[in-house]
C-alpha cells in the first residue's frame, strides 16, 4: 500500500516535493486556494488527487509565511495522526504560534527563478539543506518522522533552533535577495542615462543578481516577519560598504586588498556537504523519554555551532529513557560534549569508522 501525503500549495515547491514523494511511491493530494493550480499539478504529476486526505502521513504547508499558521492548524484538524511540516523562509513568528507536538517547522533551502507548478523539478531538493526547527513542545516521534521523509527526498537535514534560523537566513538569503534586487534596480536606473549599460551586465553582475528574478510575491511577507533580523544585517552590510567607500575613495590599496582577500578565502572555504566518515563522530546521549529533548540537544548543538548530519532516537522497551544518537564533526565533537556535560547529560562519543 502506498504511503500517504497531502501537499497544501501546489506550487514551485509544493509541487517539487509532490513529484519527489511520487517519485518513492507515495500517494500525493493536493490543497491549494487557486483551483487551477491543483488541476494543473494533476496534469503535470505533482499530485494524484485534489483534496485534503485524512489518512495522510505527513502534509507539507508551502504557502506564503503570511498564511502558514491558519493552513498548518488546518492540515492538522484535517488529519488526526499525520505530522505536519511547513517550508516557510521565516521560522520563530510560525513555530511559536503553534502549540501542537505533531508541526515541526521547516524549510528547504532550494528554489528557482521558474514560478509556480510549471517549474517544479522532482529532483529540487537533492544535495540542498533543509532545515528543520523543533523546540520543547515539539513530539520527538513527529520530528523524527519528518526528518526521516525530508532526507528520503535527498536533502540535508539541519536542526536550528528557529529565531537562529531566522538570524542566519537574514544573512544567507534574505539580505541577499534585497541587495540583488537593489543592484538591479540600480543598473535598471542608470541604463536611462547610458543605454549600454544592462548591455553590459553580463558574466559576474548576473551570476551576483540571479536571486532577483525569484517570485518577488512572497518577500513582503517575509520582510514583515523578520524585520528584526533582516534591518541588523542591512545595518551591517550598510556599515561595510561604507568602510569599502572610503577604501575607495582615499585609494587605500592595502586595506581594500585585504579586504578582497579575506573574502576569497572565505568564499573558498564555504562548505559544500557532509565531511567524509573518517572526519564524522557519533556522540550517543542516554535522556528521558520525554517530549523537547530532541529540541534541547539540537538547540544546544546550534548555539555552539556544531552542525548535526544526522539524528536519531532510539526509545527504551522498557523504563522511561531513551538515546539520542548524534553524527557531528570529529573536529567539534569537544565543544558539544563540554555543552552537554554542563546540562548535566552524559554522553559518550565513537568514531563513525568504528566496528
Amino acid at each position: 500500500m502506498s504511503r500517504r501525503a497531502t501537499v497544501v500549495g501546489v506550487g514551485l515547491i509544493g509541487g517539487s516535493i509532490g513529484m519527489a514523494l511520487r517519485e518513492a511511491g507515495w500517494h500525493v493530494s493536493g490543497v491549494d486556494s487557486d483551483g487551477e493550480c491543483c488541476v494543473r499539478g494533476l496534469e503535470l504529476g505533482a499530485i494524484d488527487a485534489v483534496g485534503w486526505d485524512p489518512a495522510a502521513e505527513i502534509t507539507f504547508v508551502a504557502v506564503p509565511v503570511g498564511v502558514v499558521t491558519q493552513l498548518v492548524a488546518d492540515a492538522l484538524e484535517s488529519s488526526p495522526d499525520g505530522v505536519v511540516t511547513d517550508v516557510g523562509g521565516v521560522k520563530a513568528a510560525i513555530v511559536h504560534a503553534i502549540d501542537d507536538p505533531r508541526f515541526v517547522g521547516g524549510h528547504p533551502m532550494a528554489g528557482s527563478e521558474l514560478e509556480g507548478v510549471a517549474g517544479a523539478d522532482a529532483s529540487m531538493f537533492r544535495g540542498a539543506n533543509w532545515v528543520l526547527t523543533p523546540v520543547v513542545g515539539t513530539g520527538d516521534d513527529a520530528f523524527t518522522r519528518v526528518r526521516a521523509v525530508v532526507r528520503s527526498l535527498g536533502a540535508e537535514v539541519v536542526t536550528l533552533a528557529p529565531e537562529r534560523h531566522d538570524a542566519l537566513v537574514a544573512i544567507v538569503s534574505h539580505v541577499p535577495h534585497l541587495t540583488a534586487a537593489s543592484l538591479v534596480g540600480l543598473a535598471a536606473r542608470r541604463s536611462e542615462e547610458h543605454s549600454a549599460v544592462l548591455r553590459l551586465a553580463a558574466g559576474g553582475f548576473r551570476d551576483m543578481t540571479r536571486i532577483a528574478a525569484g517570485h518577488p510575491g512572497i518577500w513582503p511577507d517575509i520582510c514583515a516577519e523578520n524585520r528584526t533580523a533582516i534591518t541588523e544585517a542591512l545595518d551591517d552590510l550598510i556599515g561595510a560598504l561604507g568602510e569599502v567607500r572610503r577604501e575607495v575613495a582615499e585609494t587605500d590599496g592595502v586595506q581594500l586588498l585585504q579586504r578582497l582577500e579575506s573574502a576569497r578565502a572565505a568564499r573558498m572555504s564555504l562548505p559544500t556537504g557532509a565531511p567524509p566518515p573518517s572526519e564524522l563522530l557519533e556522540v550517543r546521549i542516554s535522556v528521558l523519554d520525554r517530549k523537547g529533548e530532541i529540541a534541547s540537544v539540537a538547540a544546544l548543538a546550534s548555539d555552539l555551532d556544531v552542525n548535526i548530519y544526522d539524528l536519531e532516537i532510539a526509545h527504551s522497551a522498557e523504563g522511561d529513557r531513551g538515546v539520542i544518537v548524534l553524527i557531528v564533526d570529529a573536529l567539534l565533537s569537544g565543544r558539544l560534549m563540554e555543552g552537554l556535560e554542563g546540562l548535566d547529560y552524559r554522553p559518550t562519543s565513537r568514531p563513525l569508522t568504528q566496528g
